[in-house]
């Protein structure tokens, strides 16, 4: 098992070729808010997270996928992306800023995708950008930047 910091990242025996992306603290908001999640490095720069089951306690009264959920679950990508793609330990790491345009409603019952791309990373900061995905439907456009721990 691979941990970095308090993340666990381990291969997933439920989804081939994926990983699971969780705290090794159950009680946090990671596991209690979003629920099970995995994730897989797509090309040079990119990986993608899904939040496995999006249930009904993550929608909203129309119910489809609450905003505050998706914007959440994007926030958690960008870390997980930083330490998928950059091999950077994204324990410490803060967000800077996320600035997000929904596009569509997510679906609750489907599995729900985080696509991150690592733009640029520099000294302290490191820049995203991404979409939020159900199958072929877009659910979100994102870009973000996260600052790095400092060196203590």
């Amino acid at each position: 098992m691979a941990q970095g910091g308090t993340f666990i990242h381990e291969p997933d025996p439920d989804f081939p070729g994926w990983h699971s992306w969780r705290l090794d603290d159950g009680s946090r908001f990671n596991s209690q808010g979003l629920g099970r999640m995995i994730i897989r490095r797509e090309g040079e720069r990119g990986a993608r997270v899904r939040l496995v089951e999006p249930e009904t306690r993550h929608s909203n009264l129309h119910g489809n996928v609450h905003g505050g959920v998706t914007l959440a679950l994007i926030d958690v990508a960008m870390f997980a992306a930083i330490y998928t793609v950059l091999g950077a330990d994204a324990a410490g790491s803060v967000t800077l800023d996320l600035h997000n345009q929904f596009i569509g409603a997510g679906r609750v019952g489907e599995p729900l995708d985080v696509v991150c791309e690592v733009m640029k990373e520099t000294r302290r900061l490191v820049f995203l950008r991404g979409t939020v995905e159900q199958d072929e439907h877009l659910v979100s456009s994102f870009v973000g930047t996260l600052r790095k721990p400092s060196a203590r």
